[in-house]
């Protein structure tokens, strides 16, 4: 029996009212899967060769991830996946574009028609404002948080899909605290935080002796996570070789220590998290399909903060009494000019950056708008009441923040590829992610 889930339900739950979309058709009409169709009442489709698809084409020139198609409004939004042999539409390659009903892509050499019906599919809606320490009133969270209440209660593997700081983590803990597991082991592990060469013994553990340096045995957090949920963060940044052997333990919930002999049972739920698609690293052959396949048995794709806005004075109050800000502080940091004024900021690190940025707020008692220039950040009005050192550190630290945050945006959230164009070692852009609560 498959442990994949069954397409979202369209249906609303608790009585909450649901965002409305018109259905659209995919159907193929040219090449070897000749007749396969597609039509379930959902917002989107993934289109390619592998299973996990939502249509899947049989046809060795589509490729396993090839395109995602969206209904937005009347028009259907193509994304090209990064495949072999493009999207093409009436002879122009589609990257990332819109067509209307009627439309044929060319995908290798099967032809797809796409139509777009007067019909409309009500999107399943939680009524809860909030989902664990998750929180967001807008419809695209109030959708998430439906398919949240949907899978938590499961032991089905989950994907977390979203930009940095969108909150991946929280909802992966938010999953567990209200799966059976709750009370239970919640095990992190950043993937992309430690050298490729201890990453096996972080993951799987090691005998004494394995390796040179391994004086005493370790337990890995495949094991540290039995009974409970281990969260892979980053799976995106997993090395290759590292790749088969994780798929295996996933298959079997059963590992080896570096340097063991025998197989130990893992009793562990997974959830994984990613702020790359995924689909598109197995068509560059980055990443192994058999292990998306394994990872992504439900996807939770999270919105960026840009596409939410209208959550920002939830958002804003529940981070200051998260951080324990004076009543003041959440009375000037919550009225609504000011709402309105971040609501209108491109926020390129999300909600992580929001928060910092109140807590910058807090500290300095000031109401600052991120990006409108001319606003001087607080730590360059140098406060000579203060000694020093103090007020060095503070510069110092108002810097490394603003700096590893637009590095981090320019080059999508990859740490390899920031740590490469700032000269620094990946490990000390590491410290600096976590010295400002950027990871």
């Amino acid at each position: 029996m498959s442990d994949r889930l069954d397409p979202v339900n369209t249906r609303p739950t608790h009585g909450a009212k649901g965002r409305e979309i018109r259905r659209f058709r995919v159907s193929v009409t040219g090449g070897p899967a000749l007749g396969t169709s597609w039509a379930d009442p959902i917002e989107r489709c993934a289109i390619g060769s592998h299973p996990s698809n939502n249509l899947v084409i049989d046809d060795p020139t589509v490729s396993r991830f090839h395109c995602e198609v969206s209904i937005a409004g009347t028009r259907v939004r193509i994304r090209d996946l990064g495949s072999r042999n493009a999207v093409i539409v009436s002879g122009v390659n589609i990257t990332d574009g819109s067509v209307g009903g009627g439309a044929v892509l060319q995908l290798g050499h099967s032809q797809l028609r796409i139509d777009v019906d007067e019909d409309l599919a009500e999107l399943a809606t939680s009524a809860a404002n909030h989902f664990g320490g998750v929180v967001g009133a807008s419809p695209a969270m109030r959708e998430v948080f439906s398919m949240l209440e949907r899978i938590a209660p499961s032991e089905a593997t989950v994907l977390i899909e979203g930009e940095t700081g969108t909150g991946k983590e929280g909802t992966a803990e938010a999953i567990h605290d209200a799966s059976p597991r709750a009370g239970r082991p919640f095990v992190v592990v950043d993937c992309s935080a430690i050298p490729e060469n201890l990453l096996e013994s972080e993951l799987f553990g090691h005998e004494a002796g394995a390796f040179t340096g391994a004086s005493q045995r370790r337990i890995g957090v495949f094991e540290q996570a039995h009974g409970g949920t281990l969260f892979l963060d980053e799976i995106g940044e997993l090395p290759p070789e590292l790749q088969p052997k994780l798929l295996r333990a996933l298959e079997s919930r059963e590992i080896r220590r570096v340097g063991g002999n025998h197989p130990i049972k893992c009793d562990l739920r997974i959830v994984a998290a990613t702020n790359r698609d995924l689909r598109a690293e197995v068509n560059k052959g980055t990443f192994r399909a058999d292990l998306y396949y394994r990872l992504a048995v439900v996807r939770i794709p999270l919105p960026a903060l840009r596409e939410r806005t209208g959550d920002m004075p939830l958002l804003v109050d529940h981070l200051l009494r998260r951080m324990g800000a004076p009543a003041t502080t959440i009375a000037q940091l919550t009225d609504p000019t000011y709402l309105t004024a971040l609501a209108a900021a491109p926020w390129p690190g999300n909600v992580r950056e929001l928060r910092n940025h109140l807590e910058q707020c807090a500290v300095f008692g000031e109401r600052r708008i991120p990006g409108i220039p001319g606003a001087p950040h607080p730590a360059a009005q140098v406060d000579a009441t203060l000694p020093y050192e103090v007020a060095r550190r503070q510069a110092i630290d108002s810097f490394e923040r603003d700096y590893v945050t637009a590095l981090l945006a320019r080059t999508g959230d990859n740490v390899a590829a920031a740590a490469r164009d700032a000269g620094v070692n990946r490990a000390y852009l590491h410290r600096l992610l976590r010295r400002h609560g950027l990871r």
